[in-house]
C-alpha cells in the first residue's frame, strides 16, 4: 500500500525533483504525518471499478488547521517549527493539485505565523575597541588579525567576504574595499583611516614576508602562504576577545551587527547601512533600527531624571 499512499508518492516525486536529503524527507513524513494522524486530511480507497487514477485519494477539513495550529503553538510547539510544518503541508498540496488529485487550495488564505523579532547580538563601542586593541602589534600575526578586525569593522564585512578578498580587492589611494557577497553580488565599502594603516602594515610588512606562492592572490593569509579559512578567523576573533576581558561570545557576524547598530547609533540612514551591509531588502536592514531604538531607552532610562 505504501506505493499508493499520497504522501509516500509526494516523497518520491520531490525525491526526484529536488534531490533533497533523507534527513529532509523524513521531516516532510513526520510533518504530513502528523496533520494526517491529526484530522486535517483524511485519505480515502477509491473504488477501482471507477476507473481511478489512484487507488488512494486526499479529502482536507481546512476549517480544522487554525485550530490545529493554535493547540499546538499552546503545547509549546515553537513558531520556527509550525512554519517548517505549514511549508511541508503547502509544499504537498501544490503537488497534489499539479497531478489533479485536488481542485482547490485548502490552504488558501492562511497565514503562517510569524517569527518572533530575534534581535542581533552585539558589542559595545568600549567592547569593540577593546576587541580591536587585543592583537599584539609587536608580532607579524598580530598586525595581521588587527588589520583583519579593523576592515570587518570598518566595512561590516561577512567573515566569507572577509576571507574571499584578494590584493586588487583593496584600492588603499581611494579607501575603498570590493567585497562579494551573496549571489556573487559586489559592493563597494569604505574603509576609515584606521582601518586603510593597518592594512598599509599588512601588505608592505608581514603578508610580503610570508607570500611564497606567486598565484595566491588572498588579501589575508597564513604564516605558510596559504588564504585564511573561515574558521581560522572565528578562532582568531573569539583568542582576541577573551584576551581583552570581553565577557560574551563574540563571532564576525557580531562584529558585523556592531557595525551596523553603531552606523545607526551616530545618524546613518536607514538605506546608506543597507548598502553598506549589501542587503537586497531594506526589511532585512530594519533588525537594526530596533536595536538602536532599545539601546536609545535603556540611555533614556539611566541618564534621564524622570527615567
Amino acid at each position: 500500500m505504501a506505493g499508493l499512499d499520497p504522501i509516500e508518492r509526494f516523497l518520491d516525486s520531490v525525491w526526484a525533483e529536488s534531490g533533497l536529503a533523507d534527513n529532509t524527507l523524513q521531516a516532510y513524513r513526520n510533518d504530513l504525518s502528523g496533520f494526517h494522524r491529526a484530522g486535517l486530511f483524511v485519505l480515502e480507497p477509491l473504488d477501482p471499478k471507477a476507473g481511478a487514477r489512484k487507488d488512494i485519494a486526499v479529502s482536507f477539513d481546512s476549517a480544522r488547521l487554525p485550530a490545529l495550529l493554535g493547540e499546538r503553538l499552546r503545547a509549546g510547539v515553537s513558531v520556527a517549527s509550525l512554519r517548517r510544518q505549514i511549508s511541508a503541508l503547502r509544499r504537498f498540496c501544490n503537488w497534489l493539485r499539479r497531478n489533479g488529485e485536488l481542485h482547490e487550495d485548502p490552504l488558501a488564505g492562511l497565514l503562517a505565523p510569524r517569527k518572533p523579532l530575534r534581535l542581533p547580538g552585539l558589542l559595545s563601542e568600549s567592547e569593540v575597541e577593546a576587541l580591536l586593541a587585543a592583537p599584539d602589534p609587536a608580532t607579524a600575526i598580530g598586525i595581521r588579525d588587527r588589520a583583519m578586525f579593523e576592515v570587518l569593522y570598518a566595512a561590516g564585512l561577512r567573515v566569507s567576504e572577509l576571507i574571499g578578498l584578494d590584493l586588487a580587492s583593496v584600492n588603499l589611494r581611494q579607501g575603498l574595499v570590493r567585497a562579494r557577497g551573496k549571489g556573487g553580488k559586489e559592493r563597494l565599502a569604505p574603509l576609515g583611516d584606521q582601518a586603510q594603516d593597518w592594512l598599509q602594515r599588512w601588505r608592505d610588512g608581514p603578508r610580503r614576508d610570508w607570500h611564497r606562492d606567486a598565484a595566491e592572490s588572498a588579501l589575508f593569509i597564513s604564516a605558510r602562504g596559504r588564504r585564511l579559512t573561515r574558521q581560522a578567523v572565528w578562532y582568531r576573533i573569539r583568542l582576541h576577545a577573551r584576551a581583552a576581558g570581553i565577557g560574551k561570545a563574540v563571532s564576525p557576524h557580531k562584529l558585523r551587527h556592531s557595525f551596523a547598530t553603531h552606523m545607526l547609533d551616530h545618524g546613518a540612514d536607514l538605506r546608506v547601512v543597507q548598502l553598506l551591509l549589501g542587503h537586497a531588502d531594506l526589511a532585512t536592514t530594519q533588525i537594526y533600527t530596533h536595536v538602536a531604538r532599545s539601546r536609545l531607552k535603556d540611555l533614556h532610562g539611566s541618564h534621564h531624571p524622570r527615567g
